[in-house]
Formats: structure tokens, C-alpha cells, sequence
């Protein structure tokens, strides 16, 4: 049996039972670059500090001290690199674990300050009341569906999407609810581009994974080609039909000799009061002419985004 055929898809190795959260190749790949980054501050900001703490100590003590705070700079920055891929997955599971925070240290709170049947009364409001009412129901969905929408977009960047030379894979942003679906902002790595995911089924795939209609791939920022926006489809909210209130604010006691706006046709118009042949401009009459409508880009002044409702 292969190397790779003794883990199962989900992390949980054969033997033994352990669980994989970061692979070998990638913490190999982050230890190499912790190890230089380590003996590159260790030599910058020793030498800096060296040269700074030679003008108030003796110069050998100042190199002794300069060596030490070099020594710790490089300590710092060698376990941020090398916590890196750790600290990438306690962000893409941020919101769980804050919710989880939240919801295990405010029933113990809710514990201690009300008997039991107050706190499963206040449980109960807080669980029941949203889900009763429409609005509210709706946003919180919209919001748990942000949530699945990263977590899908990350197994998708891992399973079929190129990565680059050492397996880093792009940073999912905060995502947030749209009429249509939802959008997420990816921070793409050094070795990827948006051709990447522009290729022929990629899109596709992507719209398959995250359990949609549609998703459309386009740049964030003008600035910044790494930053680029995922917009996600998955129902047409101009699609539905919209009954009108108008026809309720029309009042049915109307005269028929009631005025009317000009720009509305006489009541009471018949087909023999239509002239046969219709009025011509002659060459005199000036042609009215159109306005001219000047093309916009981006949102509008009010915050209105037309690629929500795309």
C-alpha cells in the first residue's frame, strides 16, 4: 500500500488513529523559511541594536546585548512563520470558535445569575424568537450560509486548484450575504492568479462545491491583483414576482369628468376622434434630442451594488 493510501480524505490516518492538520510537505516548506528568517533578524536587529546599545554600554556588553535581542526578534518571528499554517486554520474557523466561546461561557454566566427555569426561559427567547420571526430567520440563514461557503471554498482551492511551488493555499476573507447568494473575498498566494480559476470547468466546479447556481470570478481591487471577489448565485431575487401596493391607493369613487394630468390620455377618448393620418415633424420643426447618459462604474453614491442582484 502507498504512502497516501494509508489516509483517509477526512485526516485520520490508519494507524493509530492521529489526525493530520497540516501536511508534511507544508510544514517542512514553513520550517525552512522560519529557519532563514530567524538567522536574517538575528543578524539585522542584533547588529542595529548592538550598534545603538554600544554608545551606552561598553562595546563588548553591547554586543552581548544586541546578540540577545537579536536572539529574541528572531525567536518571535521563527514561531509566527512556523504557527502559520496552525494560525490559518483557527481562521477559518474563527466565527465557530467565537460562537462556541460565546455560547458556552454565556450558559455559564446565564447559570450563575438566574435559577434554571429562568435560564431555559431565556434560551428558549433567544432560540425561539428568531426563528419565528421571517426577516430575522432569513438573515441568520444567510449568515450560516456564509460560513459553508468558506469552509467549501477551501476544500475546493485543496482538492482541484493549482496551488503554488510549496502548497500555500489562498487566504478566504470574511464573506458576507448578498441578495443573490453570498461573496467572498480571496487574498490569493504568490504563484497564483485569477487566470487560475478563469480556466475551462474551474468555475463550474466551484459553483458544484459550494452548492449553487452560479459563481462569477473578478477582481476586488484595482491596486491589488492578489485580492480578487467571488460572487456566488444561487437564487434570482429579480426573478420573483413582486405584487404592488399601487392599486390599492386608487380611489374607485372617481368622477368622469374628473381633470387629468396632462400626460395622461382624455377619459372618455373614442376611435373616431383619432385623426387618420398621424402628425409629421416637418423640416422646420427642430427633433427633439435625447440626453446623453454619461456611463458610471463601480457602486453609486448610496451604496448600491447592481452585481448583488446579478
Amino acid at each position: 500500500m502507498s504512502k497516501s493510501s494509508q489516509r483517509s480524505p477526512f485526516g485520520w490516518s490508519n494507524r493509530g488513529g492521529s489526525v493530520t492538520v497540516i501536511e508534511a510537505p507544508v510544514a517542512r516548506s514553513y520550517r525552512r523559511r522560519a529557519t532563514i528568517a530567524f538567522w536574517v533578524t538575528l543578524g539585522v536587529v542584533g547588529l542595529l541594536a548592538a550598534t545603538v546599545a554600544s554608545h551606552y554600554l561598553h562595546p563588548i556588553l553591547g554586543a552581548l546585548l544586541g546578540g540577545l535581542i537579536g536572539a529574541a526578534c528572531g525567536a518571535v518571528v521563527f514561531a509566527l512563520i512556523v504557527a502559520w499554517p496552525v494560525l490559518r486554520v483557527f481562521w477559518h474557523w474563527l466565527p465557530e470558535i467565537l460562537l462556541g466561546l460565546v455560547a458556552v461561557y454565556g450558559w455559564n454566566a446565564l447559570m450563575q445569575s438566574t435559577p434554571l427555569w429562568g435560564s431555559l426561559l431565556v434560551v428558549a427567547l433567544v432560540v425561539g424568537l428568531p426563528a419565528a420571526i421571517g426577516p430575522v430567520r432569513r438573515r441568520v440563514i444567510a449568515f450560516i450560509w456564509c460560513l459553508v461557503v468558506r469552509h467549501r471554498l477551501r476544500l475546493c482551492f485543496a482538492a482541484f486548484i493549482a496551488t503554488n511551488r510549496s502548497g500555500s493555499l489562498p487566504l478566504i476573507l470574511p464573506a458576507k450575504p448578498t441578495p443573490a447568494g453570498e461573496r467572498v473575498w480571496v487574498w490569493l498566494r504568490p504563484g497564483l492568479s485569477l487566470r487560475d480559476l478563469e480556466q475551462d470547468g474551474q468555475v463550474q466546479k466551484l459553483a458544484v462545491a459550494c452548492w449553487a447556481n452560479e459563481v462569477r470570478v473578478m477582481r476586488a481591487s484595482r491596486r491589488y491583483a492578489a485580492l480578487i471577489r467571488l460572487d456566488i448565485t444561487r437564487r434570482e431575487p429579480l426573478a420573483a414576482t413582486i405584487v404592488s401596493p399601487l392599486p390599492d391607493h386608487v380611489p374607485t369613487d372617481v368622477p368622469a369628468n374628473a381633470p387629468t394630468s396632462p400626460g395622461m390620455p382624455p377619459v372618455g377618448l373614442d376611435l373616431p376622434d383619432v385623426p387618420d393620418t398621424p402628425a409629421t415633424l416637418t423640416a422646420e420643426t427642430p427633433r427633439p434630442r435625447r440626453p446623453r447618459i454619461t456611463p458610471t462604474t463601480g457602486t453609486s453614491p448610496n451604496g448600491f451594488d447592481p452585481s448583488d442582484y446579478a
